[in-house]
């Protein structure tokens, strides 16, 4: 019996050992496999809802181009640049999961620069940085949806004021307007919106706030933690 216990001893406890470190090698593959195909997919939404952005802007854009074209053609000469700017942005610059925050702010200024120049004697437009420094990364094209959604969704004669602060690796952007009577229907959850939101809970989960209030004025407030 001594020499039967010592043989199962030395038989088995190893086997056992070994067969527990296989199966521990196993699972740590496993998850592996599980976090490379749930990164992979993530990358995979995010190009897809950046491609979703891409023509919309795209389009508002040559649209405000065609009504200058006929109204006021001096003015489409430097209309094509800031659009040709923001191409390139869109285009080449914006292929990254992350961009440089200078980069994606001048994009930004020259989105509202292109529509001042849209709505003037229409809509008021006020715009403020406090930037302390651009040494940050930023997901791109975030910040044009809110953007975008206070000129479209803004009633004429209107002041839309945007402001955006850096410090301290935190952007916060702020976005008011009067709301259109006949956009006031629309607000709901707009494709725009639905877009950002998943973005940013795939980019910036437990890293960003998104507030959003609805009443005679329409008001965004977006807090990011930058990288």
């Amino acid at each position: 019996m001594k020499c039967l216990s010592d043989y199962l001893w030395q038989t088995l406890v190893p086997i056992v050992f070994f067969s527990f470190i296989w199966m521990l090698f196993s699972y740590l593959k496993k998850e592996e496999e599980v976090r490379e195909i749930k990164e992979k997919n993530n990358e995979i939404e995010l190009q897809f809802l950046k491609s979703q952005i891409n023509p919309h802007v795209l389009f508002n854009n040559l649209n405000t181009i065609y009504s200058y074209a006929l109204e006021e053609p001096k003015k489409v000469p430097e209309m094509v640049l800031m659009l040709s700017d923001n191409l390139k942005h869109v285009l080449y610059e914006s292929n990254t999961t992350f961009v440089s925050l200078e980069k994606e702010l001048d994009y930004v200024t020259n989105y509202i620069a292109f529509q001042k120049i849209r709505t003037q004697n229409i809509k008021t437009v006020i715009f403020k940085k406090n930037i302390d420094t651009l040494n940050y990364k930023i997901a791109p094209l975030l910040l044009i949806t809110l953007i975008e959604n206070s000129f479209k969704h803004s009633a004429s004669k209107s002041t839309i004021n945007i402001e955006i602060n850096v410090e301290n690796s935190v952007l916060r952007l702020g976005v008011t307007n009067k709301i259109a009577i006949h956009s006031s229907e629309n607000l709901g959850v707009p494709i725009g919106l639905a877009n950002l939101k998943k973005r940013l809970k795939l980019l910036y989960k437990d890293k960003h706030v998104l507030v959003i209030e609805v009443t005679e004025n329409y008001s965004v407030q977006l807090k990011l933690e930058l990288t």
